[in-house]
């Protein structure tokens, strides 16, 4: 099966990152020297992804001015007058995302992978029969600039349970995920809405979500939450590249 495009998230206005959104939007806050978008854009390109749609909203005309030159990935622009979240502004691009399996990636998150590539480890648990979405989740105790009591368990099949916020779970959502098209022919709601909606409204009589998996990664993660976060991640960034 061949899966090499991706939907981009690059449409929102970063309210907690104010006052450094007031002026730049958030996907191209330099994060050691490079927009966080190029962080995303990159491994992608590293895991053999040749396009990319990247939505747009706030400040879009310095997001496209800025991704104009790219190549690898080739970008297509999803322009959103109107906000549409995660869920609806996949269902606006779905018509540049092709038949096959996507992936849907953050940019305000920066994946460290230590031995192999996480999006390449995706690809090949990749399951066509079984399998609408799967993510790819952080454990809580290496997630960096992340503040909560994490959002998924892992079954032993690898489906996810349903989700559980009276009690604390070990794996965070990372951000990357990997979605059928398929997915997008059940019901929906209409306009903007989260893909959060799949994994809620998916739970069977079994008490696991049907047709959505996880797959634990094994390296570093940082969410680039709030300016006060920046010069920490940067340390982080730094000691990471200085032993691999």
């Amino acid at each position: 099966m061949k899966i090499d495009r991706a939907m981009v998230f690059a449409a929102g206005i970063g309210a907690r990152m104010r006052p450094l959104t007031l002026e730049t939007p958030k996907p191209l806050i330099k994060i050691a020297g490079k927009p966080l978008i190029d962080y995303t854009l990159d491994m992608l390109a590293a895991a053999g992804m040749t396009e990319a749609v990247v939505n747009t909203h706030y400040k879009a005309a310095m997001v496209e001015e800025y991704l104009r030159p790219r190549k690898s990935p080739k970008i297509s622009i999803s322009h959103e007058p109107e906000l549409l979240e995660t869920g609806g502004g996949v269902v606006q691009a779905l018509g540049n995302l092709g038949d096959q399996p996507f992936f849907c990636c953050n940019t305000d998150t920066i994946l460290l992978d230590e031995e192999s590539h996480s999006l390449k480890k995706l690809m090949k648990k990749w399951d066509e029969e079984k399998m609408d979405m799967l993510l790819l989740l952080q454990p809580l105790e290496k997630a960096f600039g992340y503040t909560g009591n994490g959002d998924f368990f892992i079954g032993p099949d690898g489906k996810l349970p349903p989700l559980e916020k009276s009690r604390a779970s070990p794996f965070i959502f990372s951000g990357i995920q990997l979605i059928s098209p398929r997915l997008f022919t059940r019901e929906h709601p209409k306009g903007p809405f989260s893909l959060n909606y799949f994994y809620k409204s998916e739970i069977q009589p079994d008490g696991f979500l049907n047709r959505i998996y996880g797959l634990a990664h094994d390296g570093g993660w940082l969410h680039i939450g709030t300016p006060e976060i920046i010069a920490d991640a940067e340390k982080k960034l730094k000691q990471f590249y200085l032993y691999h």
